[in-house]
């Protein structure tokens, strides 16, 4: 079966009779990425359930908001990124975490949790993002792992593809001083 476009599954949506049907649709769609996305932000897997949930209540419930002007992984890409970096800024004022002792959880969570795959090599690249500002490690993670375009990641970020390339050019040079010192 051939995926449905954006347009189609909108249509199903807001059909009354098809509605149930083109949320499930949506999700099968999107739900992956977007929770691959909040992810990479968030660390531990049942905050990025609990975000990737929120992401798309809040998407249903604005769908009537949504124009067309962007797609619909551009605009789920914006609320769940939205989501993560005001949960992330919410956890750190709620808990009293000096921000040492939030990237500490986190490095600790990526060591021994069975949540997280991959090799040495990618638990230190996951452990070097933790210590790179919220934003930055968000346009890092959408153009190193979600390979996008500059031009995609400034529609979703609402930033300026200058200051994107800026970002991103930091958060490597960052991470490879920090990965040549381990």
């Amino acid at each position: 079966m051939m995926p449905l476009t954006d347009l189609e599954i909108l249509t199903l949506i807001q059909d009354p009779k098809s509605k149930e049907k083109g949320y499930r649709l949506l999700l099968s769609a999107y739900q992956k990425r977007v929770y691959s996305i909040i992810r990479k932000m968030v660390i531990i897997h049942e905050d990025a359930d609990d975000i990737t949930q929120n992401t798309f209540i809040k998407a249903f419930k604005n769908l009537d908001n949504f124009h067309g002007n962007s797609t619909l992984f551009t605009w789920l890409y914006r609320i769940a990124t939205n989501e993560s970096l005001n949960f992330i800024e919410k956890k750190k004022r709620r808990f009293f975490f000096p921000i040492e002792d939030h990237e500490q959880v986190m490095k600790t969570y990526i060591d021994e949790s069975y949540h997280i795959d991959g090799d040495e090599i990618e638990r230190k690249l996951q452990k070097s993002l933790l210590n790179l500002p919220d934003k930055q490690r968000l346009v890092f993670n959408l153009k190193y792992f979600e390979d996008l375009s500059y031009d995609e990641i400034s529609r979703i970020t609402e930033t300026s593809v200058g200051a994107l390339k800026a970002s991103y050019h930091h958060a490597v040079k960052k991470i490879e001083n920090e990965l040549k010192v381990e």
